[in-house]
């Protein structure tokens, strides 16, 4: 714990008060200083028009991932068919693509299996090899 030191008014890990002036205490302002303009200039009015297009162009550029993913998202929910608009649904729909695959994967393999030990036996059977 830190330590206080005496006679301030704040806590440790806390900033100390502000110092506000007075509105009585406040230099009026002289005649001759004339308030701020408002108005742009030209030069002021092209680099604003520049700035905010390039803030547009990144909004843009950030938008874009997000729209490719809602496509693709809705290009699958349609090849699967009507799927509710819940997440889950539509995750659910993109696994059973996978699922798919690994099952025809697996029925290959399998299958091939299968058949080199048909293979196999067959062989064993025509050549005699083997305990008699």
């Amino acid at each position: 714990m830190a330590k206080r030191l005496r006679g301030s008014t704040s806590r440790p890990g806390q900033r100390p008060p502000l110092q506000r002036r007075s509105i009585a205490g406040a230099r009026p302002a002289s005649p001759t200083t004339r308030p701020p303009s408002t108005a742009l200039t030209p030069g002021e009015e092209a680099r604003a028009g520049d700035l905010e297009a390039r803030i547009v162009a990144a909004e843009r550029a950030n938008e874009e991932p997000v729209r490719t993913r809602r496509e693709r998202i809705a290009s699958v929910s349609d090849e699967v068919g009507r799927v509710r608009t819940g997440s889950i649904a539509i995750r659910a729909a993109e696994e059973y693509g996978y699922v798919s695959r690994d099952v025809r994967r697996i029925g290959a393999i399998g299958g091939s299996l299968l058949a080199i030990l048909i293979g196999l036996w067959v062989v064993v059977q025509a050549t005699g090899i083997g305990p008699r």
